[in-house]
């Protein structure tokens, strides 16, 4: 009996202390989230406060800041208003986004497919550290592999400068390749074996299979890969810089120098005086801060309905 009443005793101290280690555990855990979620809330309020002084301090109408087309902040435009039209930045980002995604979709759905259906232990090999070391590559160094290899290219075949919207599509698909193709690859990978076994035993061949029922369950993950690429194009600053040429006008051509939402903010920081010359950056901070908000909803919503059950 004692010995029972020992071993008893043994367990339920054990038992507290593993109580108190869980409870420890989970408050370390919610401390830590409410700090991240504390920062965070702090970098929005910060940016909002000073994006938003436009408006309120110096007067500048939202309509004209993000529909103009004439971006010079140290003079007055036509109308007696600072001309601090946003438009051209955000079209070239735009512009420039979207291209490179599209260029880079088909080459990561195929680099996936080989990589898990085609010949996953060679893609393994082969692909994986290829992809991986894409993704280590620093950003100056595609900023300077774009000056010195794209922009004469471009400048052979187009003539110009070189510089402009297209050097930068083909910049950015480099570097959102390997983001959009292990996004891809994660989505091909968490599609259920019995689809793949169904559609064999129905008669399909490996490439039907493939193009009508593994990419189609994966459509919903390779949206979202899609989605996150077009999320790092529209706020990568330095490589970009380096090839778009940096003109503050709306874009008349892909060859023509142009400029995007960061490339303007990197090169205008260091040379802004208080005011409302370093107003319109925060603006524009702001404005790019709220298009990667919305790249964020659109991936969780697309996650979440197509997630599969």
């Amino acid at each position: 009996m004692e010995n029972q009443h020992l071993d008893i005793k043994k367990k339920l101290l054990s038992s507290n202390k593993n109580s108190r280690l869980e409870k420890f555990g989970r408050s370390l855990t919610f401390f830590c989230i409410a700090i991240i979620v504390f920062v965070v809330a702090l970098i929005l309020i910060f940016v909002a406060q000073k994006g938003l002084s436009t408006f309120f301090s110096d007067g500048v109408n939202p309509f004209s800041f993000l529909f103009g087309t004439n971006w010079s902040p140290g003079s007055i435009g036509p109308d007696g208003k600072p001309a601090v039209g946003a438009l051209p930045m955000f079209t070239g980002s735009l512009i420039v986004t979207v291209l490179s995604a599209v260029v880079a979709t088909p080459f990561a759905i195929g680099a996936a497919i080989y990589m898990t259906e085609i010949s996953p232990k060679r893609g393994a090999k082969i692909l994986q550290p290829v992809i991986e070391l894409l993704v280590g590559i620093p950003s100056v160094v595609y900023g300077f592999i774009g000056l010195t290899v794209i922009v004469p290219l471009i400048r052979g075949w187009f003539g110009g400068t070189g510089l402009g919207l297209l050097s930068g599509v083909f910049v950015l698909f480099v570097m959102i390749l390997p983001t959009v193709t292990s996004m891809t690859v994660d989505a091909m990978k968490a599609i259920p074996r019995h689809y793949r076994e169904a559609s064999l035993g129905l008669g399909a061949t490996r490439w039907q299979t493939i193009w009508r029922v593994l990419l189609r369950a994966a459509a919903p993950g390779i949206l979202t890969a899609v989605i996150f690429g077009m999320a790092r194009a529209f706020g990568e600053a330095l490589a970009i810089q380096m090839v778009v040429g940096n003109a503050a006008i709306m874009p008349i051509s892909l060859v023509s120098p142009a400029s995007t939402l960061t490339s303007i903010l990197t090169s205008g920081i260091p040379n802004a005086t208080p005011g409302l010359q370093l107003n319109v950056l925060w603006s524009l901070a702001l404005l790019l801060l709220i298009m990667s908000l919305i790249f964020n909803l659109a991936m969780r919503a697309i996650a979440k309905r197509g997630s599969l059950k």
